[in-house]
């Protein structure tokens, strides 16, 4: 460690890492940053993951592909110093907080009819940064003017 003069220690704004704050990000921060990297590559072909739900759960976790949406999240650097590991299915599951379901819905190769791009699978990422609510909301809303509807009629029918 070397010596340095006080007004020149002064004189230091700031001692933030490289890329940033420290704060880490959200799980949808965190999606939303994996769809605006694959959202800018649009028309890119990518390689899926082959037959995931064929695979033992032990192994399905350390399932890796090059040039696979996985490959283009881990080559980021906000998200490597953010905290994710590697560029296999189980990294990404724990970082993005993806379920099996989840993670086979956006990387198998059975959903993409054998050719996947960054676009398509930026759209599904976002679908899945969305809260619930904001995709449950017009099937609640539905549902209750359609349990409203339901109610006055048998209310009509029951003063018959």
């Amino acid at each position: 460690m070397q010596h340095q003069d006080l007004d020149r220690i002064r004189g230091v704004k700031s001692l933030e890492p490289l890329f940033g704050p420290t704060t880490k990000l959200s799980r949808s921060e965190r999606l939303t940053h994996w769809a605006d990297l694959l959202d800018s590559m649009a028309g890119r072909p990518l390689r899926a993951l082959e037959d995931v739900e064929y695979v033992s759960p032990a192994v399905r976790r350390d399932m890796r592909k090059e040039d696979s949406p996985l490959a283009v999240a881990f080559a980021d650097p906000v998200l490597r110093t953010d905290g994710l590991a590697g560029d296999r299915l189980g990294d990404a599951m724990d970082y993005f907080g993806l379920s099996e379901r989840q993670a086979h819905w956006l990387l198998c190769d059975c959903h993409y009819g054998g050719r996947m791009t960054a676009s398509e699978v930026a759209a599904r990422v976002r679908d899945e940064a969305r809260p619930l609510y904001d995709i449950l909301r017009p099937q609640l809303w539905a549902s209750l003017t359609g349990a409203a509807v339901l109610a006055g009629a048998v209310a009509s029918v029951a003063l018959l």
